[in-house]
């Protein structure tokens, strides 16, 4: 039992917001995908393995990124608890924990294409190279948006075996509101990350955290509005996904720098947003 709680601890299961802004960009490139190939068996079929993937891979990059952060974890009010940090595991079991779970993400990509399959390998460099971009450059969260929203490409390709501008334009909207949503997220850890050295966006925009958050969404609205301006019509789709944009928009009203517990809450309300966008794609066509 004991070991069974540290686990969980390790892989932040107790915390699901980040998987499942992990999966949130799947489901998006997913039902982007469903409008031009109605095939409902295959589309739920590969929704459930995304999901699975990306519980196992986010659990997978938790476990990895304390392991290389253990000593600057050590020295940060919010993370000095965390199994490796405190000494409450080895890490040669932590490790094993990793190799375990990619066994069985990989047992679950190899369900998919040649392409979707290379893609997946492809993003287990992003995902481990993740976690040191925090010592050598400012803009940590916009090498996690590249890495977070992969995914969306990955599912795409599952369902078409293809690659087309408009999902990369997707893409592209995606990394921006992972940028916006991991600088809030930042926020919580700006006094300690400054002196121990860790370098983030939050810190590098702190004088003026409100304007590059809003730009970052923003960026994300625009591009979303030119990718389906020709769907917008008076119907739920479009209700959805202006409920989207209306989910940024209260983000930016509600995070308080100084509020540490402001910018979590602000931050687990993307939960909110992902789903908003994914039922907006996918009832484009009622």
């Amino acid at each position: 039992m004991r070991h069974f709680k540290i686990f969980i601890e390790l892989t932040r299961l107790n915390k699901p917001i980040g998987f499942m802004l992990l999966f949130w960009p799947c489901s998006w490139g997913m039902a982007y995908a469903y409008v031009g190939n109605q095939n409902t068996n295959l589309f739920m079929y590969y929704l459930l393995l995304f999901f699975l993937g990306s519980i196992l891979m986010r659990s997978a990059g938790c476990i990895f990124n304390d392991i290389v952060d253990k000593n600057y974890d050590k020295k940060v009010k919010r993370t000095k608890r965390r199994p490796i940090a405190a000494g409450r595991i080895s890490i040669n079991r932590s490790l094993t924990y990793v190799a375990i779970l990619c066994v069985l993400a990989f047992l679950i990509l190899i369900q998919f294409n040649l392409k979707t399959i290379l893609l997946g390998l492809g993003s287990m460099f992003l995902a481990f190279s993740y976690p040191f971009m925090k010592r050598i450059t400012y803009w940590p969260q916009l090498f996690l948006g590249i890495t977070f929203n992969w995914g969306l490409i990955m599912a795409w390709t599952a369902m078409g075996n293809s690659i087309s501008l408009n999902i990369i334009i997707l893409y592209f909207s995606a990394i921006f509101w992972t940028l916006g949503y991991d600088t809030i997220y930042g926020t919580q850890d700006i006094s300690d990350d400054e002196i121990i050295g860790l370098k983030s966006t939050a810190i590098k925009f702190k004088n003026n955290l409100k304007k590059f958050v809003t730009m970052s969404y923003l960026i994300t609205i625009v591009t979303l509005i030119y990718l389906f301006n020709n769907t917008f019509k008076f119907n739920i789709s479009t209700i959805f996904i202006f409920l989207f944009f209306l989910s940024l928009f209260y983000q930016l009203i509600t995070f308080k720098k100084n509020k540490p517990a402001s910018c979590l809450n602000t931050f687990r309300f993307n939960n909110y947003s992902g789903l908003f966008l994914f039922l907006g794609i996918f009832l484009i066509n009622i």
